[in-house]
């Protein structure tokens, strides 16, 4: 306890002296909101409440709105960043540099964490899913628990005739991007990309709670969902094939290593870019990347000070007590940098 005291008022003393620039912790007065991804919101609540202990003169707010709603919300002018599960889109890159007055908009991932392949099957656990077998799944091709596709994945295990139900997101979803981005860029996906669901049949819900609800509830069940929600729901997760034909569970670790090996977009820009052919062992491949985006110029001192914290080894260690994967050290370091880069 004394130690943590002890922190504690180290950490509010930093503040109040902001020529230590060894410490995380860059404190400002005023302002600052953001909006947006839903699924980084217990981060982000957490970054708040620790921020506003150690720098009392700053407020932060943010509302769990949805990706879309965020980036709609700051390319609008409202708020100082948007937390988004996709990446802006060129037309809305375009919109941001008018928003931003002439500078652009720049992509802060902060925080990851894999997305569930959860199901709901008597009898069946601990299943294995390719790629292509998840594609298939999904796309309506195959249709039963038992087709030769999931055997073939699977083939010491028992499998059932039941029919496969396949559960989606009614709205248009971040969560969605990425799945249907790992399906392209791993199974040769032959529907679209993007935030709204593209393939035909399936239930379609609304939010990740309903989501996690839905297959709960219903025996052949398969959705995709942040694993947080799975873990939450008590549901039973795939491990998902890589393109060596090892299979991963999806843990916080095995996410952190497949962020590990992407690649900056390379335009000053911090837009993760995944090969898929190319992840380090270990590696969990359908991950989501959470970004702020924010401007390049004219960002708030708050602002700037709250996502210096947030991309902080002490934030990104809140992030983690929050049931959040921590960013890789090369990646934070990045971001870091990245966010002394604003003005």
């Amino acid at each position: 306890m004394a130690v943590a005291a002890l922190a504690a008022l180290l950490l509010v003393s930093a503040c109040e002296a902001p020529e230590q620039v060894d410490d995380p912790v860059s404190c400002a007065s005023g302002e600052a909101s953001g909006q947006g991804s839903s699924a980084q919101a217990n981060a982000v609540n957490e970054w708040i409440k620790r921020y506003q202990i150690a720098c009392a003169r700053a407020a932060v707010a943010y509302a769990s709105s949805g990706s879309g709603a965020g980036v709609t919300a700051f390319l609008a002018g409202t708020g100082d960043f948007a937390g988004t599960d996709a990446v802006l889109s060129d037309a809305d890159q375009a919109s941001a540099a008018t928003r931003c007055g002439g500078a652009p908009a720049v992509h802060l991932p902060l925080v990851i964490g894999p997305i569930a392949l959860a199901y709901n099957v008597a009898g069946v656990g601990d299943l294995r899913l390719t790629p292509a077998t998840i594609a298939k799944i999904f796309a309506g091709e195959v249709t039963t628990w038992n087709d030769k596709a999931v055997a073939g994945d699977n083939p010491r295990m028992v499998l059932p005739a039941t029919p496969i139900r396949t559960v989606h997101r009614e709205d248009t979803s971040g969560t969605t991007a990425n799945f249907t981005r790992f399906l392209a860029g791993t199974a040769g996906w032959p529907f679209a990309t993007g935030s709204a669901w593209p393939a035909p049949g399936g239930l379609g819900v609304r939010g990740s709670d309903r989501l996690a609800a839905a297959i709960a509830r219903t025996d052949g069940a398969i959705g995709y969902v942040e694993a947080s929600y799975a873990r939450v729901n008590e549901l039973t997760t795939a491990r998902v094939g890589d393109s060596r034909g090892d299979f991963a569970p999806p843990t916080d670790e095995a996410a952190a290593t497949a962020v590990a090996s992407a690649k900056p977009a390379g335009d000053g820009d911090l837009r993760l870019e995944f090969d898929y052919d190319d992840l380090y062992g270990g590696a969990y491949p359908l991950v989501q990347v959470t970004y702020e985006v924010i401007c390049k110029r004219g960002a708030s001192a708050v602002a700037r000070g709250f996502l210096s914290y947030a991309a902080s080894p002490a934030g990104q260690a809140a992030a983690s007590g929050a049931g959040y994967a921590p960013l890789p050290d090369t990646l934070r370091e990045q971001v870091s940098a990245a966010v002394a880069g604003l003005r």
